[in-house]
């Protein structure tokens, strides 16, 4: 019997498995807001209803952040409801997670020439613990961002290799949908596979030719396009640009120094189970031979050319390196397939004992969390709030995390009423949620305890006199 023939699951079997993944996101829709996701959603609907569809706006202010994000969101609430509106953003993240993995899939085909092993590396993807448990789901930017951003350097890849125009116009389509949902972070995780791939006589006669460079023109143009003219009466590229170079902004020495440690630590966490499996079965084999393949050498060299900055600049998360995420599933994944049989049958047993421990995470534990301790009662406070503060204006000064949450809820059951702003400069009566205490405001009409935190209703002028006694 061949080793390949020993494998414990064919193509379709591998595929089953990634369905089982894409399933298990599913729960996942129905929990309250966590952490600051209530951020797209509020502020898509503040777009929607005042018909704002270029700048992104949040309590009535202008965040200058690129609106992709939202529009999907708003296209999805159009059909389903606004009360669906963290469900529609959810579902965006995954649907961006789940074809990251496909398009990781078809990048494996074209540059490896394995369906089954193609197959194998969107499972991987679908294992790392920062996709499968956190960030795969959650209703924030970075998942679309990484699907458009690591779709335009596949098909730049694949572009180079097959030497199709088409796929470079896709490759450049996908690089400035990424922008216009985040950053021009996305031009360097592009230049710098492109580099890779330049290095390779090949690869660089094709991106030189006068195709590639009309193509990438274009690029330049539409990011000039929406910059200058789009957005021509405000900052909002310097504002960008200037949010890239904070991360630079030296730290003091020790805080460095233990950042450089704990980076990659926290890294290699985050890509677990398989970063630990691939380190394990390349330090057991020893094999330098499974490094000599072309495609896994550029793989590995993209990948560890854009995580140097993220490592080595001062301030920095691993939620920036999202993008990366498929490359290093590529690259973890060759170094167990090549360890074969035994490694294939070790790594589907983390993959369902991962599916397990998060199927009780989303359908137990964190459900009960969530109904104990932070969730639930934002929902709660959200109707007390609505209830004492009826026929009164309300606003908002609080923008941690729990009053996000509670603001979400406000502005779907106050509809058609305009969603929460921060408060006038000049206002006689009327309520305000804030995060501290604040008689320059108003008095204090509620302390609400959430979790570790608290919430404070002030109130204002003649508002004051309606819950007199009520406090």
């Amino acid at each position: 019997m061949t080793e390949a023939s020993a494998d414990p699951a064919p193509r379709h079997r591998f595929w089953v498995w990634y369905a089982a993944g894409i399933a298990a996101f599913v729960p996942t829709l129905w929990l309250h807001y966590v952490g600051e996701e209530a951020i797209f959603p509020i502020a898509s609907l503040e777009m929607w209803f005042r018909g704002e569809w270029v700048r992104q706006i949040l309590f009535g202010s202008n965040l200058q952040h690129n609106p992709l994000f939202n529009w999907i969101i708003i296209a999805i609430c159009q059909l389903v409801g606004w009360e669906w509106m963290l469900q529609a953003a959810r579902l965006v993240t995954i649907s961006a997670t789940v074809s990251a993995g496909l398009v990781l899939a078809w990048l494996a085909r074209r540059v490896f020439g394995d369906r089954q092993f193609a197959a194998f590396a969107a499972i991987v993807y679908l294992m790392l613990a920062d996709v499968a448990l956190y960030r795969g789901w959650l209703a924030y930017v970075d998942p679309l961002f990484g699907f458009f951003a690591f779709s335009a350097m596949a098909c730049l890849w694949v572009a180079c290799r097959e030497r199709r125009a088409a796929l470079l116009a896709l490759a450049v389509a996908s690089l400035t949908l990424a922008f216009l949902t985040k950053a021009f972070t996305a031009y360097v995780f592009y230049g710098i596979a492109a580099f890779v791939l330049f290095l390779e006589r090949d690869h660089r006669r094709f991106l030189l030719s006068p195709g590639s460079i009309v193509l990438h023109a274009a690029a330049v143009a539409a990011v000039a396009v929406w910059l200058g003219i789009v957005h021509a009466q405000e900052p909002q590229g310097l504002r960008m640009f200037r949010e890239i170079v904070d991360k630079l902004g030296f730290i003091g020495l020790s805080d460095y120094l233990r950042k450089l440690v704990a980076y990659p630590v926290e890294t290699a966490l985050k890509l677990a189970p398989a970063s630990f499996l691939a380190i394990y079965y390349a330090w057991r084999r020893k094999d330098e031979r499974q490094f000599a393949s072309s495609p896994f050498r550029a793989a590995a060299a993209i990948a560890a050319l854009n995580y140097l900055p993220y490592w080595l600049a001062p301030q920095s998360h691993t939620r920036y390196l999202v993008p990366l995420y498929p490359l290093a599933a590529l690259v973890f994944a060759w170094v167990i397939w090549n360890a074969r049989p035994a490694a294939l049958t070790t790594t589907l047993r983390w993959f369902v004992g991962l599916l397990a421990l998060k199927l009780i995470f989303v359908l137990a534990a964190f459900p009960y969390y969530q109904k104990t301790y932070r969730g639930e009662n934002h929902a709660r406070v959200a109707r007390e709030i609505l209830e004492r503060t009826a026929g009164h204006p309300l606003y908002n000064l609080n923008v941690t995390a729990t009053g996000l949450s509670v603001v979400a809820h406000l502005d779907i059951w106050r509809l058609p009423a305009p969603p929460l702003v921060f408060p006038p400069a000049q206002w006689d009566s009327g309520f305000v949620i804030a995060y501290t205490p604040d008689p320059k405001t108003g008095p204090i009409v509620r302390t609400y305890r959430l979790g570790g935190s608290d919430l404070y209703l002030l109130c204002r002028g003649a508002a004051c006199s309606a819950v007199t006694g009520d406090r």
